[in-house]
């Protein structure tokens, strides 16, 4: 029969509402590849993001331009230069490393310096863009349900009523939290060591991606992670003396193999790492625990997130998530 691919647009319910400063959406729209050969298949996930231009239509004619070469035995390693660093590639690749696993070749977990099998890892959850109290119940829910790192996402004004009723409401929780370019210089300057001050371990891209000059030098008691200004390894050096971390995503450095290298480069950097996540199903999530051993925060909730998962699904216990080969060979 052959190598042969199918590519599917998906839409999984959102529980609820998933709010960020720059809009809310009840459905999560991913593109899924399957490859498959001689009753084998791989299988990987994405998530189209308009933020950075990107469609389900636009992402569907990426992989679509590379039929030919997937369908006449391209692997791994010839996606990268095939398609440009972003969500098409992680499917694809993604979906590659798990048929090359499932036919007894090499595995992603190759690439990671220790060769043992994958720990299972505590992920933090997300508390929506609300009111302070909307939050503050949000975090005492996650909380109760064995959730200790929660990250919360901010939008600006507000944003200190917001923490400061998060804190009260969870009091023993850690905090990470994410503004999601909607802050100006001066709210940095005003809302960073507030925030550092309730215990608030990180804050992701507090500026619009484009603007970190306003950040060089920064010494804040708060670190700082680039999240929109870090796409791959390429921007990590500019990007030393404005942030303390990175938030990497399978999904802006187009897989794993681009991932370990962006982790890598900040590592070298002297920069502390976050491996993140857009809300999608286990399909997404279970490639990400591969670069995700070696990153010092870990942020793949996204199908707690969701009405319902893909079935099967990762094992998540409490914020407890580990790998499964039902899922996606690591």
């Amino acid at each position: 029969m052959g190598r042969h691919v199918e590519v599917l647009h998906e839409r999984f319910p959102i529980r609820g509402v998933f709010r960020i400063s720059r809009g809310e959406k009840t459905v999560a729209d991913v593109v899924r590849v399957v490859v498959g050969d001689d009753g084998a298949r791989g299988r990987g996930e994405c998530v189209p993001y308009p933020r950075y231009g990107q469609s389900v239509d636009g992402v569907v004619a990426e992989i679509e331009s590379v039929r030919p070469a997937l369908e006449g035995g391209a692997g791994v390693h010839d996606v990268q230069d095939l398609l440009p660093a972003g969500p098409a590639r992680n499917a694809v690749e993604c979906a590659l490393w798990d048929l090359q696993a499932r036919t007894g070749g090499s595995r992603a977990s190759g690439l990671l310096p220790a060769h043992a099998p994958l720990r299972p890892l505590v992920t933090a959850f997300t508390i929506s863009l609300d009111t302070p109290e909307r939050m503050a119940a949000g975090a005492a829910a996650a909380a109760s349900r064995a959730m200790p790192l929660l990250k919360l996402k901010l939008g600006g004004d507000g944003d200190l009523e917001r923490v400061r009723a998060v804190r009260v409401a969870a009091p023993r929780a850690r905090l990470i939290a994410d503004a999601n370019e909607s802050w100006s210089p001066e709210q940095v300057g005003a809302f960073a060591p507030v925030l550092a001050g309730l215990g608030v371990e990180l804050l992701e891209q507090p500026l619009p991606a484009g603007f970190d000059d306003a950040l060089a030098g920064y010494d804040g008691p708060l670190p700082l992670s680039a999240d929109e200004s870090c796409q791959d390894a390429a921007s990590v050096a500019g990007l030393a003396d404005r942030y303390a971390a990175v938030t990497v995503k399978l999904d802006k450095t187009g897989g794993i193999v681009g991932a370990v290298a962006t982790l890598a480069a900040a590592r070298d950097a002297g920069m502390r790492t976050m491996l993140g996540c857009m809300v999608a199903t286990s399909l997404s999530m279970a490639p990400g625990l591969v670069p995700a051993q070696l990153a010092e925060f870990v942020h793949l909730d996204g199908p707690l997130l969701l009405a319902h998962d893909r079935e099967p699904g990762l094992p998540y216990d409490g914020a407890l998530v580990g790998p499964s080969n039902e899922v996606w060979v690591a």
